[in-house]
């Protein structure tokens, strides 16, 4: 198996709070690591220095006065960083970069969970990302209580993790309709099964889609 795949691969993980992504996004990388694959494996908001300060600012519980459109932004401008700095440059070596939440997060949450307006996000977007999408994305649906149980079991609370069960279901059905949309890229994941089986169906997606593992 070489390290490279012929051109790179970019893949996003999706899915509500508690759904189980970034657990399943260190899986696969860890996969295809050992597979001899070159893998990148990122975050947003994150990934850079400066997208770790805007991490910051945006999941401190400090920050409960944040309005949705500075919160908009915040997400676009750490986006912005992570592409220049990360995304383009290792899928142009040939790499495949694996994302814990891209531009569909923004989509789910502060358009449908926020309620600003869909036609400014994609406007937004395409300044951010110049076209740029995932060739595939996971999409780890879950019930909003059992999510919310999850992060409540951990201890593990953010500025969006303490919002409202009303502005969770709202992020959820977002989600749901961007998967009807796009089907072709977007893989619906029942995400309340095992993370043994879920991981083995996202290996079969990938391979079947991609690297013919």
């Amino acid at each position: 198996m070489g390290d490279t795949v012929k051109k790179g691969v970019f893949i996003s993980f999706e899915g509500i709070e508690g759904s189980g992504k970034t657990i399943q996004a260190l899986l696969l990388y860890e996969f295809l690591h050992k597979k001899g694959y070159t893998v990148v494996l990122t975050e947003e908001p994150g990934g850079t220095q400066i997208g770790l300060k805007i991490r910051e600012l945006l999941l401190s519980v400090e920050h409960q006065e944040m309005t949705p459109v500075s919160e908009l932004m915040l997400y676009n401008a750490s986006r912005a960083q992570l592409i220049k700095e990360v995304i383009r440059p290792a899928i142009k070596k040939g790499a495949i970069v694996i994302t814990d939440r891209f531009n569909d997060s923004t989509v789910a949450y502060q358009g449908y969970g926020r309620g600003i307006d869909l036609n400014l996000i994609d406007s937004i977007d395409r300044i951010v990302t110049a076209g740029l999408k995932p060739d595939i994305t996971i999409l780890l649906d879950l019930d909003v209580e059992v999510g919310m149980e999850r992060n409540r079991g951990i201890h593990k609370a953010d500025r969006l993790e303490l919002e409202d069960r009303v502005f969770h279901k709202k992020v959820r059905n977002g989600y749901l309709e961007i998967a009807a949309k796009e089907p072709e890229r977007i893989k619906l994941i029942d995400a309340s099964k095992s993370i043994e089986e879920i991981h083995g169906k996202i290996v079969n997606i990938v391979s079947d889609l991609f690297l013919k593992i």
